[in-house]
């Protein structure tokens, strides 16, 4: 008897199998079953006719309540009304464990109730598909970056200061003293830059901000590719060439989950370089001109970005955003130091940025400058200034967030369904 899967259940055309999984579903006429079993990488109806099974296993069939652990026997067949173009014709049944009344019904349910079930919400079809696509989302961004010369390295997770703003720090303690939960790797991606010349870290980061918006989670997972001997402007050039890979390698291998999602595709489909680049100064220009309050030298907000992106039919790069509104790494222009070499690329629907990045400051008494300006701890940045003392190079890079990618590529309402267990806003279970 040979196991077999679901998601390779072609190969097993005209053959009998081993189906070890779950019932998700199933319906009756009297004499025969038709059974929904899922294995975890995907869905088949199984069909149990009573004449062709045994007396015992069709009445167990019958009664097995939905989620109960099932093995199934029988002949893999074709069926072109099936989604998957198989069926199995079922000989054997084979209850392992039976489920309690399962608390997720088909009708209706509050997303308060599904996320307090969330390790079972996980079950459903709509989430197998959104979390099929984050991984190839995850794949394709390794694959992308070790294809085109970064080497891995990661960055750690428990660091002595902020990087990215003092206000959205996790405090820890670290043996008597302070330490935070990383807001992000950028500052050792510098350092690993100089090291390899282009590098990548791929991991979780954390960002304590009172958010309840769509958009936001207190912890979310960062792809940050970092560059020696890049300026902004090819800084933007990797950007927007990764970012249409990654929608490229979904588009190939997804269309299931896209389809289960209801997705329309004609905005992933249009996701080719080049993008639009805007300046910062005729961004605000344009949001001025359709009745945006906004003032020059303020950052975008939610609405501000879903506006700029309704005026095209692809992702756009702003580039150039007011110094005062960026981190103290980033590198001002010194034509108009006013704005930096910075970058974020907005993604259209309404989804606003998905990688924010620039170009760094090269110069160690311009940053020395930059830090004490922001009122930042010296002391705590002596080895980053290092990199400036020996060896410095113009030097860029970005951070991607990975759900806020899977939000976009989705067509999901709210970020909450693009990790497996979201962190929220008073909300740390299950």
């Amino acid at each position: 008897m040979t196991k077999a899967v679901v998601e390779k259940i072609a190969q097993f055309e005209g053959q009998e199998v081993l189906l070890q999984g779950w019932l998700a579903a199933k319906r009756s006429s009297g004499k025969i079953h038709f059974l929904q079993v899922r294995d975890g990488t995907g869905t088949i109806q199984c069909v149990m006719v009573k004449a062709n099974s045994d007396e015992e296993e069709f009445a167990a069939a019958d009664r097995c309540p939905q989620e109960s652990s099932i093995e199934v026997k029988g002949t893999v067949r074709k069926d072109a009304r099936s989604p998957i173009g198989f069926e199995i014709e079922a000989t054997s049944f084979k209850i392992v464990a039976e489920a309690e009344p399962y608390p997720i019904s088909p009708k209706d349910h509050g997303t308060a109730f599904l996320m307090e079930h969330r390790h079972l919400w996980l079950r459903s079809r709509r989430q197998h598909a959104i979390l099929r696509i984050r991984a190839t989302i995850v794949r394709a961004i390794r694959d992308y970056f070790d294809n085109n010369g970064f080497l891995l390295v990661d960055a750690p997770i428990l660091t002595p200061a902020a990087c990215e703003g003092t206000t959205t720090l996790f405090e820890l303690d670290y043996f008597g003293e302070k330490a935070y939960l990383t807001q992000s790797g950028q500052l050792y991606n510098e350092a690993t830059a100089a090291a390899f010349g282009k590098t990548y870290c791929f991991g979780p980061t954390f960002r304590a901000e009172k958010s309840k918006t769509r958009r936001h989670l207190m912890e979310f997972w960062m792809v940050e590719p970092e560059m020696a001997y890049a300026d902004l402007e090819e800084n933007m050039r990797v950007a927007e060439d990764f970012l249409v890979y990654v929608v490229g390698r979904v588009l190939e291998e997804r269309q299931v989950e896209l389809a289960t999602l209801e997705r329309d595709l004609a905005p992933l489909e249009a996701v080719k370089g080049p993008f639009p680049r805007v300046h910062y100064k005729d961004a605000v220009a344009k949001l001025q001109e359709l009745g945006s309050d906004i003032v020059d030298g303020e950052d975008f907000g939610a609405d501000d970005e879903t506006v700029l992106t309704k005026l095209y039919d692809r992702p756009i790069i702003v580039h150039h955003y007011p110094t005062a509104a960026k981190a103290f790494y980033m590198k001002p222009d010194p034509d108009e130091p006013k704005y930096c070499f910075s970058m974020d690329v907005l993604a259209p629907e309404g989804y606003g940025e998905v990688i924010g990045g620039g170009q760094r400051e090269e110069c160690k008494e311009v940053l020395e400058a930059a830090i004490e300006a922001h009122k930042l701890p010296k002391e705590a940045f002596e080895w980053y200034l290092d990199l400036r003392r020996y060896g410095s190079v113009p030097h860029s890079g970005f951070g991607l967030g990975v759900e806020r990618t899977v939000a976009w590529i989705c067509g999901l309402p709210h970020i909450r369904e693009t990790i497996p267990f979201p962190r929220m806003l008073e909300k740390i279970t299950p």
